[in-house]
């Protein structure tokens, strides 16, 4: 009689387990039920919302009856002979900027990694260009580069370097090389906090097996410090790449564009094809393309750091 007794009770047991384990799902549904709805409503939906766009023929913001194009509007981005000039600012700009911040922000990390004097304050200092807020940032820059009294300028004369003003905004090329260089002091900062990460998680004992060696600095830095930073430097790129090649307001608040459509970008026509021109259908071509661009440029990005990580685990 009390074999059965023993054998029902774990059964009782493993279905309170079971309707508690339906609880628990059913109450972490409910706490991420709201932030589910956010972003249905502030990103799935739009998203969702500008495809259908992109393939009507809408030039107007108010809702009414658009022709049916389908892929009209791509095609039509294709044949359009102004965005590849965009397209190639727009590449230029993100090669220059994120292979000059990868650089830079790799020196400066080597730089705080050594044992300074006050290293916690020269940490500090660094993040405070990437704190600026782009706006403020571009502006700020704007005024340096001004013809006429700008601080840049100001500063060659005081050197005796040039007392001629420069228009250091005033043609397309070396307009856009400027905005790349004001984005550069404003983003290395974060890549200098994601390369240092790294350096900290290398361990010290290889270092001094590499002196013993007979490594020099030069040797270690490209045979031991590089290939270990690989993953760090990886993120960087996916992050830096994607931003750069997004990149607007900056150049919205430096250049408007300009001169001559010469710091236009890719981000920056799809905004004036859409809310200047009017043109929401094309526009959203635009977006989309845009967004796929990213997503290929992550993908391969994330490929190789997965091949080298891969790699060092053979």
């Amino acid at each position: 009689m009390s074999v059965p007794q023993v054998a029902a009770a774990p059964v009782k047991k493993l279905g309170a387990r079971g309707s508690g384990a339906r609880g628990e799902a059913r109450f972490a549904f409910l706490l991420l039920l709201p932030a589910a709805l956010v972003v249905f409503g502030v990103v799935l939906y739009p998203v969702a919302r500008t495809f259908v766009v992109s393939l009507f023929a809408v030039d107007s913001p108010l809702p009414g009856s658009y022709p049916f194009v389908g892929l009209g509007n791509y095609t039509r981005v294709f044949r359009d002979p102004d965005f590849y000039g965009v397209l190639g600012n727009t590449m230029y700009f993100t090669l220059v900027s994120t292979g000059a911040e990868l650089i830079l922000g790799t020196a400066v990390a080597l730089l705080l990694n050594a044992p300074l004097r006050a290293r916690w304050f020269w940490r500090s200092l660094v993040v405070l260009p990437w704190a600026l807020p782009t706006i403020v940032n571009g502006a700020l820059w704007r005024w340096i580069y001004n013809g006429q009294y700008g601080a840049l300028n100001g500063l060659l004369e005081a050197l005796h370097i040039s007392s001629t003003p420069v228009q250091w905004l005033g043609s397309p090329f070396l307009a856009l090389n400027m905005v790349i260089a004001a984005d550069v002091w404003k983003n290395t900062s974060i890549v200098v906090f994601f390369i240092l990460a790294g350096l900290q998680t290398i361990p010290s004992d290889l270092y001094e097996a590499a002196r013993i060696d007979g490594a020099s600095a030069w040797s270690a830095f490209w045979r031991l410090t590089l290939p270990l930073l690989a993953p760090s430097i990886a993120v960087v790129l996916v992050l830096r790449t994607i931003e750069a090649f997004k990149v607007f307001d900056i150049i919205y608040v430096m250049t408007g564009g300009g001169p001559a459509s010469g710091t236009q970008t890719v981000a920056f026509y799809t905004y004036l094809q859409a809310f200047s021109n009017q043109l929401f259908g094309y526009g959203s071509a635009l977006a989309y393309l845009i967004v796929v661009a990213v997503f290929a440029l992550a993908m391969v990005y994330l490929r190789l750091l997965r091949q080298g990580q891969m790699a060092g685990v053979e």
